[in-house]
């Protein structure tokens, strides 16, 4: 599935990965190939994927998620370094 991560200031990521972990408003929740269609809040935390070079973490301070169609566009409200 492909993953874009945006915040207003620039694009942090853009490529295909095999799985997705992310802080929800409501709990932490996983993201695999072929996920029904969703969209979410999310707060501050990590954003945890799996691309080709291993495991990675994003910081986010909140925002929005869509998954649709093997496609998951995260746009956070800021990335915490």
């Amino acid at each position: 599935m492909h993953l874009e991560i945006l915040t207003p200031e620039k694009k942090f990521f853009d490529g295909d990965v095999t799985m997705v972990t992310f802080p929800g408003a409501d709990g932490s929740f996983q993201v695999l190939d072929d996920h029904a269609p969703l969209i979410s809040l999310l707060k501050e935390g990590n954003v945890e994927y799996t691309a080709k070079g291993g495991v990675n973490n994003l910081g986010i301070t909140g925002g929005v998620v869509e998954v649709l169609k093997n496609k998951v566009i995260v746009l956070a409200t800021g990335v915490t370094v």
